[in-house]
Protein backbone atom coordinates (compact mmCIF):
# COMPACT_ATOMS: atom_id res chain seq x y z
CA UNK A 1 0.00 0.00 0.00
CA UNK A 2 1.52 3.37 -1.03
CA UNK A 3 2.21 5.87 1.71
CA UNK A 4 -0.36 8.60 2.09
CA UNK A 5 0.81 12.06 1.19
CA UNK A 6 0.47 14.53 4.00
CA UNK A 7 -2.20 17.14 3.34
CA UNK A 8 -1.07 20.40 1.80
CA UNK A 9 -1.17 23.01 4.57
CA UNK A 10 -3.89 25.59 4.26
CA UNK A 11 -2.65 29.10 3.54
CA UNK A 12 -4.16 32.41 2.51
CA UNK A 13 -2.57 32.05 -0.94
CA UNK A 14 -3.99 28.55 -1.41
CA UNK A 15 -7.44 29.76 -0.35
CA UNK A 16 -7.34 32.66 -2.81
CA UNK A 17 -6.19 30.43 -5.69
CA UNK A 18 -8.99 27.94 -5.02
CA UNK A 19 -11.54 30.74 -4.74
CA UNK A 20 -10.33 32.25 -8.03
CA UNK A 21 -10.70 28.87 -9.70
CA UNK A 22 -14.29 28.52 -8.50
CA UNK A 23 -15.20 32.11 -9.43
CA UNK A 24 -13.63 31.82 -12.88
CA UNK A 25 -15.10 28.42 -13.71
CA UNK A 26 -18.53 28.68 -12.03
CA UNK A 27 -19.10 32.37 -11.36
CA UNK A 28 -18.89 34.48 -8.24
CA UNK A 29 -22.41 33.54 -7.11
CA UNK A 30 -21.37 29.91 -6.81
CA UNK A 31 -18.43 30.75 -4.55
CA UNK A 32 -19.51 29.77 -1.05
CA UNK A 33 -17.38 29.03 1.97
CA UNK A 34 -18.68 25.45 1.95
CA UNK A 35 -17.81 24.95 -1.73
CA UNK A 36 -14.41 26.53 -1.13
CA UNK A 37 -13.81 24.22 1.84
CA UNK A 38 -14.73 21.22 -0.30
CA UNK A 39 -12.30 22.34 -3.02
CA UNK A 40 -9.54 22.69 -0.43
CA UNK A 41 -10.52 19.43 1.31
CA UNK A 42 -11.02 21.16 4.64
CA UNK A 43 -13.96 22.13 6.78
CA UNK A 44 -15.26 25.56 5.77
CA UNK A 45 -14.54 26.84 9.28
CA UNK A 46 -10.81 26.20 8.77
CA UNK A 47 -10.79 29.02 6.21
CA UNK A 48 -11.74 31.52 8.92
CA UNK A 49 -8.38 30.96 10.59
CA UNK A 50 -6.74 32.64 7.57
CA UNK A 51 -9.60 35.04 6.77
CA UNK A 52 -11.22 35.91 10.13
CA UNK A 53 -13.91 38.12 8.54
CA UNK A 54 -15.00 35.18 6.40
CA UNK A 55 -16.62 35.79 3.04
CA UNK A 56 -16.19 39.56 3.26
CA UNK A 57 -12.44 39.13 3.77
CA UNK A 58 -12.36 36.60 0.93
CA UNK A 59 -14.06 39.04 -1.45
CA UNK A 60 -11.63 41.80 -0.43
CA UNK A 61 -8.68 39.44 -0.97
CA UNK A 62 -9.91 38.42 -4.42
CA UNK A 63 -10.41 42.03 -5.48
CA UNK A 64 -6.95 42.90 -4.20
CA UNK A 65 -5.42 39.93 -6.00
CA UNK A 66 -6.55 41.23 -9.40
CA UNK A 67 -6.07 44.97 -8.78
CA UNK A 68 -2.81 45.30 -6.81
CA UNK A 69 -0.62 45.33 -9.91
CA UNK A 70 2.92 46.65 -9.72
CA UNK A 71 5.43 47.26 -12.50
CA UNK A 72 8.98 48.55 -12.69
CA UNK A 73 9.54 52.21 -13.48
CA UNK A 74 10.30 52.62 -17.20
CA UNK A 75 12.27 55.33 -18.97
CA UNK A 76 9.19 57.51 -19.54
CA UNK A 77 5.86 57.93 -17.79
CA UNK A 78 4.13 56.73 -20.98
CA UNK A 79 6.07 53.44 -20.96
CA UNK A 80 5.40 52.98 -17.24
CA UNK A 81 1.69 53.65 -17.78
CA UNK A 82 1.56 51.22 -20.73
CA UNK A 83 3.28 48.50 -18.71
CA UNK A 84 0.88 48.96 -15.82
CA UNK A 85 -2.22 49.02 -18.07
CA UNK A 86 -1.15 45.92 -19.97
CA UNK A 87 -0.29 44.01 -16.79
CA UNK A 88 -3.59 45.02 -15.17
CA UNK A 89 -5.54 43.97 -18.22
CA UNK A 90 -3.87 40.56 -18.26
CA UNK A 91 -4.64 39.84 -14.61
CA UNK A 92 -8.26 40.94 -15.00
CA UNK A 93 -8.72 38.89 -18.18
CA UNK A 94 -7.17 35.89 -16.45
CA UNK A 95 -9.84 36.07 -13.73
CA UNK A 96 -13.15 37.19 -15.26
CA UNK A 97 -15.02 35.63 -12.34
CA UNK A 98 -13.89 38.41 -10.01
CA UNK A 99 -14.13 41.32 -12.44
CA UNK A 100 -17.28 42.53 -10.66
CA UNK A 101 -15.33 42.72 -7.40
CA UNK A 102 -12.53 44.66 -9.08
CA UNK A 103 -15.10 47.12 -10.39
CA UNK A 104 -17.02 47.58 -7.14
CA UNK A 105 -14.67 47.09 -4.19
CA UNK A 106 -13.02 50.30 -3.02
CA UNK A 107 -9.22 50.15 -3.27
CA UNK A 108 -7.62 49.21 0.03
CA UNK A 109 -4.64 47.25 1.27
CA UNK A 110 -2.32 46.17 -1.51
CA UNK A 111 -4.46 47.87 -4.15
CA UNK A 112 -4.24 51.25 -2.42
CA UNK A 113 -0.47 50.81 -2.09
CA UNK A 114 -0.16 49.87 -5.78
CA UNK A 115 -2.19 52.93 -6.82
CA UNK A 116 0.02 55.14 -4.67
CA UNK A 117 3.09 53.62 -6.30
CA UNK A 118 1.63 54.22 -9.77
CA UNK A 119 0.98 57.88 -8.94
CA UNK A 120 4.50 58.22 -7.55
CA UNK A 121 6.08 56.59 -10.62
CA UNK A 122 4.23 58.86 -13.05
CA UNK A 123 4.96 61.94 -10.93
CA UNK A 124 8.66 61.05 -10.73
CA UNK A 125 8.71 60.61 -14.51
CA UNK A 126 7.37 64.13 -14.99
CA UNK A 127 3.62 63.75 -15.49
CA UNK A 128 1.65 66.57 -13.87
CA UNK A 129 -1.66 65.52 -12.28
CA UNK A 130 -0.52 61.91 -12.01
CA UNK A 131 -3.34 61.00 -9.60
CA UNK A 132 -5.95 62.07 -12.17
CA UNK A 133 -4.05 60.15 -14.86
CA UNK A 134 -4.04 56.96 -12.78
CA UNK A 135 -7.80 57.26 -12.20
CA UNK A 136 -8.34 57.67 -15.96
CA UNK A 137 -6.04 54.77 -16.80
CA UNK A 138 -7.74 52.49 -14.27
CA UNK A 139 -11.16 53.43 -15.65
CA UNK A 140 -9.97 52.67 -19.18
CA UNK A 141 -8.48 49.29 -18.26
CA UNK A 142 -11.46 48.16 -16.17
CA UNK A 143 -13.95 49.33 -18.78
CA UNK A 144 -12.15 47.72 -21.69
CA UNK A 145 -11.86 44.40 -19.84
CA UNK A 146 -15.54 44.55 -18.86
CA UNK A 147 -16.54 44.98 -22.52
CA UNK A 148 -14.13 42.24 -23.56
CA UNK A 149 -15.50 39.77 -21.00
CA UNK A 150 -19.05 40.67 -21.96
CA UNK A 151 -18.34 40.02 -25.64
CA UNK A 152 -16.35 36.85 -24.95
CA UNK A 153 -19.36 34.82 -23.89
CA UNK A 154 -17.81 34.04 -20.51
CA UNK A 155 -21.01 34.64 -18.52
CA UNK A 156 -23.40 33.17 -21.10
CA UNK A 157 -24.59 29.72 -19.98
CA UNK A 158 -25.40 28.89 -23.62
CA UNK A 159 -21.77 29.30 -24.71
CA UNK A 160 -19.74 26.10 -24.50
CA UNK A 161 -16.34 27.74 -24.80
CA UNK A 162 -15.64 31.41 -24.32
CA UNK A 163 -13.03 33.38 -26.21
CA UNK A 164 -10.04 34.18 -24.01
CA UNK A 165 -8.04 35.93 -26.71
CA UNK A 166 -9.46 38.23 -29.30
CA UNK A 167 -7.04 39.99 -31.63
CA UNK A 168 -9.59 42.71 -32.33
CA UNK A 169 -9.90 43.38 -28.59
CA UNK A 170 -6.10 43.57 -28.36
CA UNK A 171 -5.98 46.11 -31.18
CA UNK A 172 -8.87 48.12 -29.68
CA UNK A 173 -7.14 48.17 -26.31
CA UNK A 174 -3.83 49.37 -27.74
CA UNK A 175 -5.53 52.03 -29.86
CA UNK A 176 -7.53 53.29 -26.87
CA UNK A 177 -4.46 53.27 -24.64
CA UNK A 178 -2.45 55.31 -27.16
CA UNK A 179 -5.30 57.83 -27.48
CA UNK A 180 -5.63 58.16 -23.71
CA UNK A 181 -1.88 58.65 -23.25
CA UNK A 182 -1.86 61.35 -25.94
CA UNK A 183 -4.73 63.06 -24.15
CA UNK A 184 -2.90 62.95 -20.82
CA UNK A 185 0.11 64.73 -22.35
CA UNK A 186 -1.92 67.88 -23.02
Amino acid sequence: MPAKRPPVPLSRERIIEAALHIADSQGLRRLTMRRLGDALQVEAMAIYHHLPRGKEALMDALAEHVTAVRVEQAATWQETAKAWCRASREVLREHPGVLALALTKPPKGGTALAIGEQVEQLTDAGLPDAADAVRSLRAFVFGSVAVEVQQSGWADPEVDEWTRRDERADADFERGLEALLRGLQI
